[in-house]
């Protein structure tokens, strides 16, 4: 089947509309590479009127949906692919109350579909940064005191970022995820999961980097983020979009919006499969119950 591309609204209303539309694209997805039972291991099958698959051999019957982060979805399909479709393509906040208005869903459902979609949306870490690479912390929560720094405020939460930069200056790639402190064990954790040994890295003066010697890291005054103009931006951006629409933000669920947020600027130039390419994480991901979630 032809993958969905673009960033139409009129588009994906001509590709989607029914629930068996979406059945049919995620079983492209999820037998892309053939089928193989789950319960028996056989790969001979039949292919049902909702496009599940039942195996020749023991008869086990497999949705599209099953074992994938829409099991036992609580409303249609066609509806969770346009939340979907919205989360990954919209340029603006977009809120579980928004959502719950918007599809007919109540703002609990909603405000769980969203987690779930987030979390497909997480980095697999497969893909390090290399090149120009820069690292900083910044704050979310609490009073704006509107100047630059580290608090210590208990109310506002840690996160640790980094952004590559291509050779114009521009944001290839931006990883963010929340720290308990400033600390270089902290730190150092974004260096292990996303940049690559050999990429030429640039922090501020902070002590916490100094200890941080296998990577090629060079330390510079920030002068209130003026010398680390494209990194600030981002950050701003990013504080901008959680405050816009979030009044209030879990210390549990932070990591999973910073997900989202990386997810759509990673592949800002990517725009016309964005969509499948989180269809495809989402029919990768294992199920995950409501208590995983926190409201």
């Amino acid at each position: 089947m032809e993958l969905f591309k673009g960033q139409s609204l009129l588009e994906f209303t001509e590709r989607f509309k029914t629930d068996l539309d979406c059945e049919e694209y995620l079983a492209s997805i999820k037998w892309e590479k053939g089928y193989c039972c789950r319960k028996c291991g056989h790969t001979k099958y039949q292919v049902r009127k909702d496009f599940s698959r039942t195996c020749n051999i023991c008869s086990d019957t497999e949705s599209p949906t099953a074992g994938t982060l829409f099991h036992k979805l609580k409303f249609g399909l066609l509806k969770a692919f346009y939340i979907c479709f919205e989360m990954s393509t919209t340029t603006k906040s977009l809120s579980a109350s928004q959502v719950a208005r918007r599809y007919d869903i109540s703002r609990q459902t909603a405000h769980y579909f969203m987690h779930k979609v987030r979390e497909a949306m997480k980095s697999s870490e497969s893909q390090k940064m290399d090149g120009k690479v820069q690292v900083d912390e910044f704050t979310i929560g609490g009073k704006e005191e509107g100047k630059q720094g580290r608090s210590y405020d208990t109310k506002k939460k840690k996160v640790l970022c980094a952004i590559q930069l291509s050779n114009q200056g521009k944001v290839k790639r931006f990883y963010a995820f929340k720290i308990p402190d400033y600390s270089s064990k902290s730190l150092r954790t974004i260096f292990d999961k996303h940049i690559d040994k050999t990429a030429y890295i640039t922090t501020d003066e902070w002590k916490g980097y100094r200890p941080i010697k296998d990577y090629n890291i060079t330390q510079k005054p920030s002068n209130d983020g003026k010398n680390f103009p494209t990194l600030h931006k981002v950050i701003h951006q990013v504080k901008s979009w959680i405050r816009g629409i979030y009044s209030w933000v879990s210390e549990f669920n932070i990591d999973r919006y910073l997900a989202e947020y990386s997810f759509r600027i990673n592949r800002s130039q990517n725009k016309d499969t964005i969509f499948n390419k989180l269809m495809k994480r989402i029919v990768e991901r294992s199920p995950v119950s409501q208590s995983q979630y926190s409201m």
